[in-house]
């Protein structure tokens, strides 16, 4: 199992290379503010490190923009619209997925991007994030006719651009262990994961120009994953061999 030195020589590899891999930190299910979104933004501030948070368009509280507003690089994207599940009992949780009218999800991703950026014009972001990391293949293909012009979802991407204006950069640790009584992951094995991607990354194996991301659920997350999500921040920024960006940055779409 690998410990923070792996990941310190991981990057020192990256380095030697003449590069520097970027990382970056999504959060999901932001809905109001509170003590543990607190906790958030504390950690943002003290790191220096920007979070991307995944916004339910259909649940969030006007005062969540209040929270955020003064947060340097924090930026919304859409989370679904009400995160409610809508698949048949027998099959994995989600609300848009292939079990539902292609057009009547294609409406509901519209209506959540102009609610989310008609309530916080200065902080949403057009990129879309399926509730569940789940999504039908062929309304993705239509995600920019609902003015979406990015996608977020787990694991390596297949390809850059889905679709025609759609650049697709995902999220590859989930410091949540969602089958296991939702606590941390475990030191060990989060390290392992990121690790992994990045040198699948340098191997050329997986897509190189994909950054690292790091997903995060506020609500839910136990000290054990804040700890180690500081640490993390701190040995990466001493180190000088990675680099944190933000949801801009990171998906540099176009004004």
């Amino acid at each position: 199992m690998a410990g923070w030195r792996d990941l310190i020589e991981e990057l020192k590899r990256w380095a030697a290379a003449g590069q520097q891999p970027g990382l970056w930190w999504r959060d999901d299910d932001a809905i109001a503010p509170g003590p543990r979104l607190r906790q958030l933004t504390e950690l943002s501030r003290t790191s220096g490190v920007a979070p991307a948070l995944a916004v339910i368009p259909g649940l969030a509280e006007d005062a969540l923009g209040e929270v955020l507003a003064d947060l340097t690089g924090v930026k919304m994207l859409v989370h679904g619209l009400t995160h409610q599940n809508r698949a048949p009992a027998d099959q994995k949780k989600a609300e848009f997925g292939s079990h539902r009218p292609v057009y009547e999800m294609l409406g509901d991703a519209a209506i959540a991007w102009e609610n989310l950026a008609g309530r916080f014009p200065r902080l949403a972001l057009p990129i879309f994030v399926p509730p569940w990391n789940r999504i039908d293949a062929d309304l993705v293909s239509r995600l920019p006719l609902a003015r979406l012009q990015g996608l977020s979802r787990f694991g390596p991407r297949a390809a850059a651009h889905p679709a025609a204006g759609l650049l697709e950069c995902n999220c590859h640790l989930d410091l949540i262990e969602w089958h296991g009584g939702r606590g941390f992951v475990g030191e060990a094995e989060a390290l392992d994961k990121l690790i992994a991607h990045l040198q699948g990354r340098r191997n050329g194996i997986l897509d190189r120009d994909e950054c690292s991301g790091i997903l995060t659920h506020h609500n839910v997350m136990e000290q054990a994953g804040w700890d180690f999500l500081a640490e993390l921040f701190t040995r990466t920024k001493e180190c000088d061999n990675a680099h944190w960006l933000t949801i801009d940055e990171v998906f540099r779409l176009p004004q």
